[in-house]
């Protein structure tokens, strides 16, 4: 019998009743991946632009997660198009490319993302983890329903183009990036600022109208209820390295005694 893949985030979310919430994973580390998968998350994606991961590691990770019910994702480094391919050609189903502040760079990646007569992606159906090694059936034909591509928008160009980059044929939709937003803003760490916010909230708006759905990531409690409560239809709430840090210095406060000044 023919295998089948999973639905895709865009089908996800457009079968959800509520936004869905999602963590990171920045470690490498395929069992921290696989105690992300088992927390319950509805979304957990493996980084490879701020993280130490090859392909090597991030398939290691999507074996992880393979056993648990929840929709994985992959954030590459840049839009290459030899990157996209390869960790399309991995069996990663839920594309993230960070830094896109134009069109033009919207239809690259949905370029890259495509076989043609839509795209460019090279043709490896036969030697890859994406198709299962062609036990997928027409899996080279329904390519396009079996890959999401979401493209990052970090800087105030961005903001700016939001619209348009969402509406680019073969992009699922936009997620923001509240830290180098605020950075491209003049705010560099001021992720929170009313004035991020109200971009970030921008964003919503504009993939609203392009009829495309809007994510975000945010650490901070308060302002992911924010967003929540704005219409961002998928958050991302926190990291599993974060969350070992803090969690190890609470530790760490709780039980060494500390000296007077």
């Amino acid at each position: 019998m023919p295998l089948q893949l999973n639905p895709t985030l865009d089908r996800v979310l457009d079968a959800a009743d509520r936004p869905l919430i999602g963590g990171w994973v920045c470690s490498g580390s395929p069992v921290m991946a696989e105690i992300m998968a088992g927390s319950g998350l509805d979304l957990v994606l493996i980084d490879t632009e701020h993280a130490p991961n090859g392909l090597e590691s991030v398939l290691a990770q999507l074996h992880a997660l393979s056993g648990y019910p929840l929709t994985p994702l992959v954030r590459v480094s840049s839009g290459d198009p030899v990157t996209i391919k390869q960790v399309l050609d991995l069996g990663v189903q839920n594309l993230l490319v960070p830094m896109i502040s134009t069109p033009e760079q919207a239809r690259a990646v949905a370029s890259a993302a495509a076989y043609p007569p839509a795209g460019q992606r090279g043709i490896g159906n036969a030697l890859a983890r994406s198709g299962r090694w062609n036990r997928v059936q027409n899996y080279l034909q329904d390519a396009a329903s079996q890959v999401s591509v979401y493209l990052q928008i970090e800087t105030a160009e961005g903001v700016e183009n939001a619209e348009a980059i969402a509406a680019v044929s073969g992009v699922a939709g936009i997620f923001a990036g509240p830290s180098d937003l605020a950075a491209s803003m003049g705010l560099l760490g001021r992720q929170t600022d009313p004035r991020v916010i109200e971009a970030v909230k921008t964003t919503f708006a504009a993939a609203k109208r392009a009829g495309k759905t809007a994510g975000v990531n945010a650490f901070d409690p308060a302002a992911a209820r924010d967003y929540l409560e704005a219409g961002a239809d998928w958050v991302l709430v926190g990291a599993d390295v974060s969350l070992v840090a803090r969690g190890s210095e609470q530790l760490a406060a709780d039980f060494i005694p500390r000296t007077a000044d």
